[in-house]
């Protein structure tokens, strides 16, 4: 299992640690879709009893992260062209409102930081780099929403997909694309333009999805 082992024995909040460790491992690939989470090795590898584990790994089931199989327990899950489908269509329909609320609270400073992170997607070279430079180039717009639980519900819905995003930016070199996809959501957002942005993310979200369908198989 390729995680790396840590010693959390006197730590309080070791279901915690766990979860986070888990949950990135499995959002980067580390983890592959399918892959058992035996809760021995994963105690072992924390220095810690199987209850923290198994709370951690109950916390990544309810996320969609992880599903129980008969004969398997707990394997890392996977979706359907569908169930991602469903979840693309979920953001669209959330990130946009985000949008929305956010651009009039964004401050220069925020501008900034997110000009600063658009320019870095569009320069990065490291395909394992996409899918972390996308989401923060996103999260940075959309921290100024006060919409806290649709961010929340963002936040898990790209989790699910986050494999999924990296893949369509590197399977159909889509890099450019959404580059230029960014700038013009940020120059609306320069502007003022909360119905462009909003609508623009829209699009940028969905155009995503019909790239990533096309280069997945039909089942």
């Amino acid at each position: 299992m390729k995680l790396k082992s840590m010693d959390i024995s006197a730590t309080a909040s070791a279901s915690s640690i766990v979860f986070e460790a888990l949950r990135k491992a499995i959002i980067g690939g580390e983890l592959a879709e399918g892959e058992p989470l035996r809760q021995d090795e994963i105690a072992q590898l924390f220095n810690t009893s199987r209850i923290p584990v198994r709370e951690a790994i109950s916390r990544l089931e309810e996320q969609g992260l992880v599903r129980t199989q008969r004969y398997k327990g707990a394997v890392v899950a996977g979706f359907s062209p569908r169930e991602t489908a469903e979840i693309f269509d979920l953001r669209a329909l959330v990130e946009p409102e985000i949008m929305r609320d956010a651009v009039p609270r964004m401050s220069k400073e925020l501008l900034s930081d997110a000009r600063e992170k658009c320019a870095a997607f569009s320069s990065a070279t490291d395909p394992m780099a996409y899918g972390d430079l996308n989401r923060a180039f996103h999260e940075t717009l959309y921290s100024a929403s006060e919409l806290r639980y649709f961010r929340d519900v963002s936040n898990n819905a790209i989790d699910r997909v986050e494999r999924q995003i990296r893949a369509q930016l590197v399977m159909s070199n889509g890099m450019e694309r959404a580059g230029r996809e960014h700038f013009a959501i940020l120059e609306a957002c320069e502007k003022g333009n909360a119905d462009l942005a909003s609508e623009l993310t829209r699009a940028h979200i969905q155009g995503a999805k019909a790239s990533l369908l096309a280069h997945l198989p039909a089942s």
